[in-house]
């Protein structure tokens, strides 16, 4: 287990440089030892100074080298390091080309510093055990509702449905960006795409709707869709089951 993550941060975004060194400027574990504000400056960094660093967050838009190029770049010259790709363009097509270079995860701006630190925890493998037995307890719960909800753990959108509620669980600020924040991560994390994400998740509600609990999916969802009518959307879906977690910790095993 590593006890010190030093960042390298290239993006042009001079509030995205300050944000993300003033909130880890006295963390205990993540150190950020550079930042550029160019592509073409952090490519010179990663090239001569690769013993200096081992996690980067990078941009893919920016002037002169874009982030596909560095990492193209990285590629060739054999450079691996950890890395996650913060952006604001959440094209389908970026992020497959982001995902053949074998990146970490693919966050859409505006980035929230608590989940971006719990990332590069994540990925480096340094979070404490404490947080880590919080988490299992919480997947658990999810996997537990799902079931009673008649959704089959062998179907594809059992995986990427558990996976959202757990990210809306997280971060409550995503309920309004299923589609732009949830699907393309939780795409990047499968190595899919947002679309299948989305159709895959949609097939898993009408399962649901088709052999689930009738009792706990009115108990769920009766207040906020019409139960005899209509079956939740995907976003009412993974909000409402993010939200039964968040406010009744009786669903918690123990």
């Amino acid at each position: 287990m590593k006890t010190t993550v030093n960042v390298l941060v290239i993006d042009d975004s001079k509030n995205i440089i300050d944000k993300v060194t003033k909130h880890f400027s006295s963390h205990a574990v993540i150190h950020v030892v550079k930042t550029c504000t160019s592509g073409k400056e952090g490519l010179e960094y990663i090239i001569n100074h690769q013993k200096d660093f081992d996690f980067l967050l990078m941009d893919i838009i920016m002037p002169e080298v874009d982030g596909i190029c560095i990492l193209e770049e990285m590629k060739q010259r054999n450079i691996k390091k950890n890395t996650i790709i913060l952006t604001s363009y959440g094209k389908e097509e970026a992020i497959r080309l982001v995902s053949a270079y074998d990146i970490d995860y693919f966050m859409l701006k505006p980035v929230d510093m608590d989940v971006l630190e719990k990332r590069i925890l994540a990925v480096e493998n340094t979070s404490a055990d404490p947080v880590e037995e919080k988490d299992s307890k919480v997947e658990l719960a999810i996997s537990r509702l799902l079931h009673s909800l008649g959704i089959p753990s062998h179907i594809r959108g059992y995986q990427y449905i558990r996976e959202s509620i757990y990210m809306m669980y997280e971060n409550p600020d995503m309920i309004g960006g299923v589609t732009k924040c949830i699907y393309p991560e939780v795409a990047m994390r499968f190595d899919t795409t947002a679309s299948r994400v989305e159709r895959a998740i949609r097939h898993a509600i009408e399962v649901s709707w088709a052999r689930g609990d009738y009792e706990l999916m009115d108990e769920l969802f009766g207040h906020s869709v019409d139960f005899d009518r209509s079956k939740p959307t995907n976003s009412e879906f993974i909000a409402t089951l993010a939200d039964s977690l968040r406010l009744n910790k009786e669903l918690l095993p123990a």
